[in-house]
């Protein structure tokens, strides 16, 4: 098939490319300007690699003429910084958006596979784990939005016929995940051990989150793609919670050496346990976790080591 991913060059996107082009995909890689690709293409790998603005209607229409599916990965905030500007975080990604799906329905484009967050759309949990008839109330405008965006992609498959698949993702770690924007508690907590560098921790370190291995994310995207059951809505996730604490002792376990931390007091929009239910995910796309956090870890251990090292 022909897959236009918006955002295919990032921590998430460049992998779950990766898994597609084994599949035999042909790839559109939509990206933002002066974004290089992150590797080289074989030949035998159909990769079109393009740049332009997602805001832009003449680049995204271009983007996706004569694709079958839309990957959806983009996004232009984060959740600890999206309430600073609630304004931008709409105009930049739901209004965006909004654009991307008229230009499907303009170019007959049938299906659209969204990331959406596991661990905002919810809110405080009511009850662990989380399944997806859970109640949402997030506490940061990202996942507002994402939630926004989710209610609008159901409208088009009501109204337009666009089938729409989303992936409630859980907290995802490992190669390729970028430490300077400190998105991802596992890759900034390695990355400052590795460095020898005390870790911030935000509250006394009981903060419990579900954490995933991106290659686990990228084939719950390949089978996304494939389904075409009648749900819309999947947790994609470990299933199981880690504190933060527990997190630094994995990690001190893995080098060998003991990790300096200091701790800070809690934040708001934290909320205390995200772990979510992926039976669903299971039993529809028949997708289960296969790297345990160890594992996980260790290779992304060994990823950044290589990077400093460089």
């Amino acid at each position: 098939m022909r897959i236009t991913v918006f955002g295919g060059g990032g921590f998430i996107g460049s992998t779950i490319v990766d898994r597609l082009l084994r599949d035999g995909h042909e790839i559109c890689v939509f990206e933002r300007p002066r974004v290089d690709p992150y590797r080289h293409f074989d030949t035998h790998e159909s990769v079109r690699w393009m740049t332009g603005d997602l805001t832009s209607v003449h680049d995204i229409t271009e983007a996706i003429d004569g694709t079958d599916i839309v990957v959806h990965l983009v996004s232009t905030t984060l959740p600890k910084s999206s309430n600073d500007d609630p304004v931008y975080d709409v105009q930049s990604n739901l209004v965006s958006t909004l654009q991307l799906l008229n230009a499907m329905v303009a170019k007959n484009v049938k299906k659209i596979v969204f990331i959406s967050s596991g661990g905002t759309v919810y809110g405080d949990p009511v009850y662990l784990p989380v399944d997806e008839k859970h109640p949402t109330n997030p506490k940061v405008s990202y996942g507002i939005t994402k939630l926004a965006i989710e209610k609008y992609l159901l409208l088009y498959q009501y109204q337009h016929g666009i089938k729409a698949n989303i992936l409630r993702v859980a907290n995802p770690y490992g190669e390729r995940q970028r430490v300077e924007t400190a998105q991802g508690a596992i890759a900034v907590f390695l990355n400052k051990a590795l460095r020898k560098q005390p870790i911030e921790i935000w509250g006394d370190g009981t903060v419990t989150r579900d954490y995933l291995y991106i290659a686990d994310v990228a084939e719950a995207f390949a089978r996304a793609v494939q389904y075409d059951g009648t749900e819309s809505v999947f947790n994609i996730s470990s299933g199981y919670g880690t504190s933060l604490n527990e997190i630094i002792g994995k990690i001190e376990a893995i080098l060998g050496q003991p990790v300096e931390r200091t701790y800070r007091p809690g934040r708001p929009f934290d909320v205390p346990a995200s772990v979510l239910d992926n039976s669903l995910a299971q039993r529809e796309l028949g997708w289960r976790p296969k790297v345990d956090l160890d594992a996980g870890i260790k290779m992304t251990a060994a990823w950044q080591r290589a990077q400093i090292h460089e």
